[in-house]
Order: structure tokens, then sequence, then C-alpha cells
């Protein structure tokens, strides 16, 4: 146990029983605990092996590469279409967790095997990503834009992209894509400030 991680399971919170009973199921399985992105994270030598957050519905484990694993009881579920590489085991209640207990380490200890094996998660290319038509006008209207998205990083492009693929209504997309013009002119990410 790390207390620096304590104050996550100590808030008041509609999960606090499901996330006490989550995190000893993990520690029993010898990883050392952190708290990464404001969550309970757990790793096996400096590598992100499972974590653990809420919602609204429900509260999940949450592992880092859940593509790679076997899910033999088809309990992994993929966040959303674009999340490539972490999947979650999804729990409403503590009854669920508690049923579930012997599963679940079964799941953390082979996450734990594909770490120690140095596997990694294969990410599509930011060129299998669909390109908004009102981000490619753009880029067709102005060169520069493109020169500078194409000299991003990879995962600047992949957020860019899935930043102007998401709205519904071209309005928005255009929108998106003008707000973000320039910060992709000084190759600056979505989220860089």
């Amino acid at each position: 146990m790390n207390t620096k991680v304590d104050f996550f399971f100590n808030k008041a919170s509609k999960w606090q029983d499901e996330y006490k009973k989550l995190r000893s199921i993990v520690l029993e399985c010898g990883l050392q605990e952190e708290l990464k992105w404001g969550f309970p994270c757990y790793n096996y030598q400096n590598g992100n092996v499972v974590l653990i957050h809420g919602f609204k519905d429900y509260c999940a484990l949450l592992f880092h590469k859940g593509a790679l694993m076997k899910d033999a009881n088809r309990v992994l579920i993929q966040q959303t279409e674009n999340v490539q590489a972490a999947r979650q085991i999804r729990f409403a209640n503590i009854r669920e967790i508690i049923e579930m207990g012997t599963l679940l380490r079964d799941y953390i200890n082979e996450a734990i095997e594909l770490e120690r094996a140095g596997l990694k998660v294969t990410f599509k290319k930011s060129t299998e990503f669909k390109i908004a038509t009102e981000f490619q006008n753009k880029m067709d209207e102005f060169p520069g834009l493109k020169v500078a998205f194409d000299a991003l990083t990879p995962g600047r492009q992949r957020a860019y992209l899935l930043h102007f693929s998401a709205p519904k209504q071209s309005k928005t997309r255009v929108s998106r894509v003008e707000k973000c013009m320039h910060k992709i002119i000084v190759g600056k990410g979505l989220d860089d400030k």
C-alpha cells in the first residue's frame, strides 16, 4: 500500500466500498501502487498494469494492455472505438467484485505476465485514422497547415484527428479546426498550453 494513494480510497464516493475491495484484490497480486492521473495505478517494474477508476454508472479495473489479453470469459470492455490498448472490467456493486474475485486475480496475473514479457500493443498509425473533410479542406486551402500537421508527433496527430472527426455537425467540425489551426502551425498538441 502506498499512503499517498489513501486519500482516493478515503474520500466520500459512490464507489468507496467497491474501490477498497478492488484495491485489496490488486495488492494481493504483488503490484506496486502509485497515484497516476488522479487514480490508483498498479505497476510491475515501472510498467502500468491496471488502474482503478469509476464513473456515474460503474466502477472498473482498467487493464492498460487489455487488448493483448485472451479474455476467455469475455468480460473485458473497450471503452470507445478509439481506445486501442486499454480494456475494462466494469462493476455495478461490491457483490459483483466479490463473486469475480478469483477471475480478477487471474486476469491481473495475465496482465502482469504480458508486462513481464515486454509485450507492446501495436497502435494504428495516424494515416489509418479518418480525416474530417473540413480539416482536409483547410489543409488543401493552406498547404503550410498540412506541413505543420505532418511534422507533429503521431500522438498529437491522432488527438487532432479524433477531435476534428468527433462532432456530428459540419459547422462544429469547422469551428474546431479553425480554433486549432494556430496550435498546429506552431507545433503544439491539442492539450499543449
